[in-house]
């Protein structure tokens, strides 16, 4: 038995397209309010982050027309999450590369100069190898699903 939001070969029905399209405007929608509300901190961060969440989760209303095969939905997703990281990166570097030329070096004279000095550069830090790892892993996996399709 086939669900509301995929009917089988022929794509996501009238009724998912519609859910989807109200889920995607709804998050956005949601993550204003979180973002204006006055009454704590907690919420207006939880509200930024979902901000740049719906704002690339936008990237799919396009893809909610019925007859769109779930396939499809899921490979953009994949190719926007897979750019995002690849934005990442890059500003982490394009940072990394104005601290350098454009920045004065920390004085090892000082104790905040020599803690600057013993942290753990950029690249070296966990978080940056997880999106690494998360951009290399979705680019094989959008990879492997096209060659699937062929």
């Amino acid at each position: 038995m086939s669900s509301n939001l995929d009917s089988g070969k022929g794509g996501i029905t009238q009724q998912g397209a519609l859910r989807l399209e109200y889920s995607i405007i709804g998050l956005g929608i949601l993550a204003l309010i979180m973002i204006f509300q006055p009454f704590s901190l907690a919420l207006f961060t939880i509200g930024s982050i979902l901000v740049v969440i719906a704002g690339l989760v936008n990237n799919l209303l396009p893809m909610a027309q019925p007859g769109v095969q779930t396939r499809s939905i899921i490979t953009v997703a994949m190719v926007v999450a897979m750019i995002f990281g690849i934005t990442l990166l890059i500003a982490m570097f394009a940072a990394s590369l104005y601290g350098i030329f454009f920045l004065k070096p920390p004085d090892p004279n000082t104790t905040a100069g020599k803690i600057q000095l013993a942290a753990t550069p950029w690249y070296l830090h966990s978080f940056t190898w997880t999106i690494a790892v998360i951009t290399a892993v979705l680019a094989g996996l959008i990879t492997l699903r096209s060659r699937n399709k062929a």
